[in-house]
């Protein structure tokens, strides 16, 4: 085991990760960043950025967090490829258990993100990022102005890309395996009376068509009373069935709701009850979930961490 202990280690490189990356290397932390198994974050499959501040033409989701990764390492930053499996905290120093070896640091970042949950079915994968498939309305809605689309799900999430997405589409197919939505009373009444939205209950998707050239041209469903097959002729699919938070490695140390998001200590949004150990991103936020609010968080916790190190120096 290497005795080095680093000053501070950043788990992730999202936007939450890469905004904590520039924060700490200005303040000459010389931060040591984890990649991860997808270096760059979610971002890194779209193929379009239309609301991040500073980009009034947009900017492709790679050259972006490029960008960042190019931004950090100019003031500093250090990157290792390791996964993290494990972390120790029962000391002063904080000891991550990774793919690599243990890596010691005083003080510990984590912004490892989340995975949506997808369907796995035919074409999915074919078309995610950019080519008809998403998991978010917030961010590629407005590619769709004029469009039928549908939303694959039933809960609160699935209702407000729904609703959402009336803003842009001409049409919007809400597809969801059961007789009634999950979605709370309210929001489940505002998605099932909107004009532009069809409720297509009691059905699964079976596969995702389209072309390579112009992506999805329709969505195949089944019914699960019958059998039946019902083809919905739509150019974008938006899959809201929930997402999965990266955060197994920490689950058993630090606290984490029933859905396994990393919970903050009462009155921050960063730091966890451990001192020195903060959170950052969609890891721990699964209200938002957009680049903005995690590298907001990714410069909140950097500035935590700084004060907290500060504080507790030899």
């Amino acid at each position: 085991m290497s005795q080095t202990v680093e000053n501070v280690v950043i788990v992730g490189t999202g936007c939450a990760g890469l905004t904590a990356a520039i924060y700490t290397a200005r303040a000459n932390l010389s931060p040591l960043v984890l990649e991860g198994v997808q270096p760059g974050g979610q971002l890194t499959t779209t193929s379009e950025v239309e609301n991040f501040p500073g980009f009034p033409e947009g900017i492709d989701g790679f050259q972006l967090m490029d960008n960042l990764r190019k931004q950090a390492t100019r003031f500093g930053t250090r990157f290792q490829h390791a996964v993290v499996e494990g972390i120790d905290v029962s000391g002063d120093i904080r000891i991550l258990k990774t793919t690599e070896g243990e890596i010691r640091t005083r003080a510990v970042i984590i912004a490892t993100g989340a995975s949506p949950r997808l369907t796995g079915v035919p074409g999915e994968k074919d078309y995610y990022g950019g080519k008809g498939v998403t998991t978010c309305a917030t961010c590629d809605g407005a590619f769709y102005r004029k469009m039928d689309v549908a939303v694959i799900g039933g809960g609160d999430s699935a209702c407000e890309e729904a609703l959402f997405l009336t803003r842009f589409a001409s049409k919007v197919y809400l597809v969801h395996r059961r007789d009634s939505l999950r979605a709370s009373r309210i929001m489940a009444e505002r998605a099932t009376s909107h004009e532009k939205i069809e409720m297509v209950w009691n059905a699964v998707p079976v596969a995702i068509h389209g072309t390579p050239e112009a992506g999805v041209h329709a969505l195949e469903v089944s019914s699960t009373t019958d059998g039946s097959a019902r083809t919905l002729p739509v150019k974008g699919v938006f899959i809201a069935i929930g997402h999965l938070p990266n955060t197994k490695p920490f689950a058993s140390v630090l606290e984490t709701d029933e859905n396994g998001y990393l919970v903050p200590a009462t009155g921050s949004q960063v730091k966890t009850r451990i001192p020195g150990v903060y959170v950052a991103g969609d890891c721990a936020d699964h209200v938002y979930r957009q680049a903005i609010t995690a590298a907001g968080m990714g410069c909140q916790a950097a500035i935590e961490a700084e004060r907290w190190l500060a504080e507790h120096a030899d």
